[in-house]
């Protein structure tokens, strides 16, 4: 039987962004992403794949060593995660091909 384990809950940062008819959700600190039919679903979508995230690297063992990986440090017990510091748009030049 497994037990439930108690939770702590942080507040990460997403992107999200439309792709023709589909939304999509990003996260870099998690390095995860999803996508739904509507803004609503995408939203619900993410927050169940990083649900899945976080059980799937606990239950194999793999939590400290991906969340390192990622950029979160641990202080005091507890893991934080990166810290964002800007959300811009950035120009980039992209050479045609011929």
């Amino acid at each position: 039987m497994k037990h439930k384990l108690a939770s702590v809950q942080y507040k990460v940062p997403v992107t999200f962004f439309k792709e023709n008819d589909i939304f999509v959700a990003y996260s870099a600190v998690l390095d995860l992403s999803t996508s739904g039919k509507t803004f609503e679903q995408a939203q619900s979508r993410f927050e169940e794949a990083a649900e899945i995230f976080f059980e799937e690297t606990i239950e194999h063992g793999t939590l400290d060593e991906v969340l390192s990986n990622l950029g979160w440090t641990k202080v005091r017990q507890q893991w934080m995660p990166p810290v964002e510091v800007a959300h811009s748009s950035q120009l980039v030049s992209i050479p045609q091909i011929a």
